[in-house]
């Protein structure tokens, strides 16, 4: 019989959580004293949650009452979550016209750190097909949605994702070294879409293009997924599949808020 899973609860996390859904938008400000006072903890467990919670970014002391708030962290996280609710809600029909164009599986993906996570995608109803990979993490410098988006970061960005110089290879084919990858990358922001060519799985091409929002921000980026035979060098330039996905692209940057004129 399964357990439920309060029973796997750990106190100390739950304290935490406790803290930090203690601030409202009426007090978003509290010392230790009340707070202690309504969890009904001793005050030294309180200040070592909240020396935690503060040494992670979560709440922060105002210097001046000795009170704590909620920290930027916590802002972040929130922006995330409605950054990528809105992001895969509004790419659902652009998704769905991309692959009706092209005849290919469409995705969406965000960059976390040096991954990329597959967000939503619209399969191709051709037999032999590239799979949708909703939810998946696939390192960001093998993959088209993944190096788009890495070529809008900052180079001293690219060596803290990137430490080592030799990068761990998914096939024959993937970028071997960081150098290689920093001159990919500065090509790839030039021409403003990518290409990845069997780097990530053999036999399977992509081409994605950045997504921008309301602050001018990259932050996912669409593309097709497809047997590699079917887009090759001369199909893509005749069918004008690159054109096709950074229209995309630029359409569901419209839905989140920018403006081509930015």
């Amino acid at each position: 019989m399964k357990r439920e899973k309060a029973n796997y609860l750990i106190q100390s996390v739950s304290h935490g959580l406790d803290i930090l859904e203690s601030f409202t938008k009426t007090e978003d400000e509290l010392g230790v004293t009340e707070l202690s006072k309504r969890l009904g903890l001793h005050k030294n467990n309180v200040f070592r949650l909240l020396a935690t919670l503060e040494h992670r970014g979560y709440i922060e002391q105002n210097r001046t009452t000795e009170n704590y708030r909620l920290g930027p962290k916590t802002l972040q996280l929130g922006s995330i979550f409605i950054e990528q609710r809105e992001c895969r809600r509004q790419a659902r029909p652009v998704l769905e016209d991309l692959t009706a164009w092209t005849g290919e599986t469409a995705v969406v993906a965000v960059l976390r750190a040096n991954k990329v996570i597959y967000m939503d995608s619209v399969e191709s109803s051709r037999t032999v097909r590239a799979v949708s990979r909703i939810g998946a993490m696939l390192p960001a410098h093998c993959t088209a949605v993944g190096k788009v988006q890495l070529s809008f970061l900052p180079s001293a960005e690219i060596e803290r994702l990137y430490p080592d110089r030799e990068l761990a290879p998914k096939t024959a084919l993937t970028l071997q070294t960081r150098d290689a990858l920093v001159s990919a990358l500065a090509a790839i922001r030039e021409k403003g879409y990518a290409v990845e060519n069997e780097e990530c799985d053999l036999d399977v091409k992509s081409i994605a293009a950045p997504v921008r929002d309301f602050s001018k921000n990259v932050i996912a980026a669409v593309g097709i997924v497809a047997p590699v035979h079917r887009l090759s060098d001369e199909l893509l330039e005749k069918n004008g599949f690159i054109a096709q996905v950074q229209k995309a692209a630029t359409a569901l940057s419209a839905k989140l808020g920018y403006s081509t004129g930015q």
